[in-house]
């Protein structure tokens, strides 16, 4: 098993393996082109694991200068339960520590049972004080 950087080459075998997971959402903004531009942006924190030419796990990793941020987290069932997510987590989170990010943040649906268990596993704490709001930029520009 190898873990590595995420490349634009491996966005296929990613986005094939969150459509196949059940609790990660995909939108709009997982598109290809905003994936690779994620990437540029935050160089070296996404990470992918490999078992010979398979991908078997994928992590979106990324910051904005204050907090850190994990999106779809992924590992293929038949590799689950060995530690490959948490070996995922831990290394996102040491490179987000690296870059100065003190805090990160990981969005997880409310009826996601599975992932609520996981990442409170490592660490995580469940917020009760604050509510997401999604606001698409479109909408923003005339509802002024």
């Amino acid at each position: 098993m190898k873990i590595r950087a995420f490349r634009p080459e491996d966005y296929s075998a990613a986005r094939a393996l969150w459509l196949a997971t059940e609790g990660v959402g995909l939108s709009p903004g997982d598109s290809e082109d905003e994936v690779h531009a994620f990437l540029a942006r935050n160089e070296g924190l996404s990470l992918v694991a490999h078992e010979g030419d398979g991908l078997v796990a994928a992590a979106l990793c990324g910051h904005d200068g204050r907090r850190g941020y994990i999106y779809h987290l992924a590992v293929a069932p038949s590799h689950r339960r060995h530690g490959l997510g948490r070996a995922l987590v831990a290394r996102c989170l040491d490179g987000l520590a690296a870059a100065g990010i003190r805090r990160g943040q990981v969005s997880v649906f409310a009826t996601n049972a599975l992932a609520h268990q996981f990442w409170s596993s490592v660490g995580g704490q469940q917020r009760s004080d604050l509510v997401v709001f999604s606001i698409p930029l479109g909408l923003a520009a005339r509802s002024g």
